[in-house]
């Protein structure tokens, strides 16, 4: 499995509605995997002062993650491959 990132823009986003956000990738992710298409979320990273916001999902491919922000409507700038450089 390979982990992307998906870049958004949220300026003026309220901290509810991250979190609302956050629990829709988390349900979609879940959904997705459930149906045969395994996605999970990782994480995401919230930049306050300029409103850009980091998510981490592990899938087999970037149009797995595309769909899945798109079909809980999900607004992203772009998805890429990233190495996601955890020391655990």
């Amino acid at each position: 499995m390979t982990i992307f990132a998906v870049q958004r823009q949220l300026t003026g986003i309220s901290m509810e509605d991250l979190g609302a956000a956050q629990k829709a990738a988390i349900e979609k992710s879940n959904e997705f995997t459930e149906k045969g298409v395994p996605v999970t979320y990782i994480r995401s990273n919230f930049y306050p002062k300029n409103g850009k916001c980091t998510c981490l999902f592990e899938a087999q491919d970037a149009v797995a993650v595309q769909r899945l922000n798109e079909e809980a409507s999900l607004p992203f700038d772009s998805i890429e491959e990233v190495f996601d450089l955890n020391p655990k």
